[in-house]
C-alpha cells in the first residue's frame, strides 16, 4: 500500500469523510484574478484579513518553507435528522424554549470545529512525519489560516464550488468543514479526481440557492456580495447593520443556512457519522429574551466552545435585538 493511500486510510480512521491530495503550487490564475475582482468591487465588507497576507492565502509554499504537497480533508456537519436533545450549560435537557426564539446556523449546533479539527489533523501529521523523513514539515490549517482552501479543495479533487460560492461534495454535498496539512513530503495527487469532479459535477441548469438567498447576496450574474449575505452581516460585520437588511435576517440569529439547505447536492448526501463530533440539538433555537438578559459570565458558560462564542456577547445580543424586532412586525 502506497504512502498516499496509508495518509486517506488514517484520515477517514481519525473521523474525516473525505481527503485528497494536492501539490503546493500557487492557486490557478483563473480563481487567483476571481478573487482580486472580488476584493476590488467591495464585495469583502469589512473582511480586511481577507485583504492581508494574500501572498498566503494564494501560495501555500508562502506558508511553509519547502512545502510541497497538501493534504485536504472535509468533515460532513450535515445533523442528523431527529438527534435527541443534549444537556447544555444554562439551558434544561429537552426543554423547549418559550417565547420568541432565534435560529442558528447548523454548523454552529456542533461545537468549534476549529478546535475539533486541529488536533486530529495535527495526529495525521505526526503519522505522516513517522513514515516520512523525521525532518518532514508541516502547518495544519482550519479556516483561521489565510489560505484559499475552497481552491485547493477543488484541485484536490474534493469536489466543485458551486454558485453558492462553497465547496460541493458529489457525494457528501455543500456541507462540509474543510481542513489542510501544508507538508514539505512529496505525495503523488489526485489529479485524476480533480478531472472527473470538475467535468462530471456541475449546477449548471440550477439555481436554487441563487433563489433562496433572502438577500440577493447571491448575486443573478453568478457574483457574491458578502455585505448582503445574513452569514456575514451576524457574523462578521460589526456596528449597527442597515435597517432594509436587518428586516430580511428575519429570526436568524447566528449565521444562514438557505443555500446549503436548498442545493440538491444535499438531498442525497448522508448526516454526520463521526459521533466524536458533538450536536447541541437545543442551541437550534435559542430564546432571544434570554440572550438580552444574559450576563458576561453566563455566555462564557454556555456558549464557550462553540462558534457562537467567538462572535461576542454584544453583537449576539445586537442580532437578537433584530430578530424580536422582526417577529414582532
Amino acid at each position: 500500500m502506497g504512502l498516499e493511500q496509508q495518509i486517506k486510510d488514517k484520515a477517514r480512521e481519525l473521523g474525516f469523510d473525505a481527503v485528497g491530495i494536492t501539490d503546493a503550487a500557487p492557486i490557478e490564475p483563473a480563481q487567483v484574478e476571481r478573487f482580486h475582482t472580488w476584493l476590488d468591487s467591495g464585495h469583502a465588507g469589512q473582511m480586511d484579513y481577507m485583504r492581508r497576507n494574500v501572498e498566503k492565502r494564494l501560495s501555500p509554499g508562502a506558508l511553509l518553507v519547502g512545502a510541497q504537497s497538501v493534504v485536504v480533508v472535509a468533515l460532513n456537519y450535515k445533523p442528523l435528522v431527529g438527534a435527541g436533545p443534549c444537556a447544555c450549560p444554562g439551558q434544561p435537557q429537552g426543554v423547549a424554549p418559550t417565547g420568541p426564539v432565534g435560529r442558528v446556523a447548523q454548523y454552529a449546533c456542533y461545537e468549534d470545529y476549529h478546535d475539533f479539527m486541529k488536533p486530529l489533523l495535527h495526529e495525521l501529521a505526526v503519522f505522516m512525519r513517522e513514515r516520512t523523513a523525521k525532518a518532514m514539515r508541516f502547518k495544519v490549517c482550519v479556516d483561521s489560516v489565510p489560505l484559499a482552501e475552497r481552491a485547493l479543495a477543488l484541485r484536490a479533487g474534493l469536489g466543485f464550488i458551486g454558485r453558492s460560492h462553497t465547496l460541493i461534495h458529489p457525494t457528501l454535498g455543500p456541507q462540509v468543514l474543510l481542513g489542510e496539512i501544508v507538508t514539505s513530503a512529496l505525495l503523488r495527487t489526485d489529479e485524476d479526481a480533480r478531472c472527473c469532479v470538475s467535468t462530471a459535477s456541475t449546477c449548471a441548469g440550477c439555481d436554487r440557492c441563487v433563489r433562496a438567498c433572502p438577500t440577493a447576496a447571491l448575486r443573478a450574474d453568478g457574483r457574491f456580495d458578502a455585505n448582503r449575505c445574513i452569514s456575514y452581516l451576524t457574523i462578521e460585520h460589526r456596528g449597527a447593520i442597515d435597517p432594509e437588511l436587518a428586516a430580511r435576517i428575519g429570526d436568524r440569529l447566528f449565521g444562514c443556512d438557505e443555500c446549503v439547505l436548498a442545493c440538491p447536492y444535499r438531498d442525497a448526501a448522508p448526516s454526520c457519522a463521526n459521533e466524536r463530533f458533538r450536536f447541541y440539538p437545543d442551541r437550534q433555537r435559542v430564546h432571544l429574551q434570554r440572550i438580552l438578559e444574559m450576563a458576561p459570565e453566563s455566555f462564557e458558560a454556555e456558549f464557550a466552545g462553540s462558534p457562537i462564542y467567538r462572535l461576542g456577547i454584544e453583537r449576539l445580543k445586537r442580532n437578537a435585538r433584530i430578530c424580536i424586532q422582526n417577529l414582532n412586525r
